[in-house]
This record gives C-alpha cells, structure tokens and sequence, in this order.
C-alpha cells in the first residue's frame, strides 16, 4: 500500500490534534523520601503517586524505579529496569494500569472489607449450605 502525501499530512494533523488534547510530561522522578514518582508537565502541573498504584511498577525498588525515560512527545514514561512503560492521558484520568488489572486492584480491596452487611450475608449463606460447587 502506498501512502500519498495527502495521507501524510492527515495523519501529521490528526497526531497533533490528539497530541494538543492533553499536557505533556517533560520530567520525571523519583522520590525516595516519600516513596512517590514525580511527574512535571509543560503546563506547570506536577502529578505524584506511590508506584504501588500503577501496574508494573508496584513491585519495583527504588534503583529500579529512579530511571525513567519520557517520550519525546510527553505522552508516555517508560522504566526499563521494569519493562513497564505508562501512558500519561490515562494518568491524568486516574488510570493507572490495564482495565483489567485496575478491576484486580478494585475486587481485592472489596474482598477485604468488613461490614457488619457482608457478615451477615455470609452467615446465611453458610446456614444454607455455603458456596455452591462449581460444576464443569
């Protein structure tokens, strides 16, 4: 397939719609007094969090974490000591990993909750017999 010129100046305009639509990362850190990765914008704006959040990096150590590369249009990090790489739209949305692995992250916080509710709801189920047995 050949690409025209008119399908390269397209797809440069689209790029840079898309491109224009978010801050670009032009830094990042990390910081090891608070544990936290620092992340500095072209518009001023700083985003830190503890790397625990973000998948890829929950297990990482502080030399492992301490090197990060920014893409040279801002809209990515990447960690190579990790092989774990981030997009920073989804940062700024409050997405720090795969729609799956954040759903892991929700489930397994729920699972440890305590309400006298869930309490209650097991003790019924257990009096009706527990669990039904999965069947194949």
């Amino acid at each position: 397939m050949a690409i025209t010129d008119e399908d390269r100046i397209s797809a440069e305009a689209r790029m840079t719609k898309r491109l224009s639509a978010h801050p670009k990362a032009i830094r990042a850190r990390f910081d090891r007094r608070r544990s936290r990765l620092v992340i500095g914008f072209d518009n001023g704006l700083e985003l830190a969090f503890p790397p625990r959040l973000a998948q890829g990096l929950e297990t990482g150590t502080p030399d492992e974490l301490s090197v990060i590369e920014v893409s040279p249009v801002g809209d990515a990090l990447y960690w190579p000591a990790l092989d774990a790489d981030l997009l920073v739209a989804p940062l700024l949305q409050g997405v720090f990993g795969s729609k799956n692995w954040m759903a892991r992250q929700m489930g397994a916080v729920g699972g440890r909750a305590r309400t006298a509710a869930k309490s209650e709801a097991a003790r019924t189920n257990g009096r009706k017999g527990g669990r039904p047995k999965k069947t194949a």
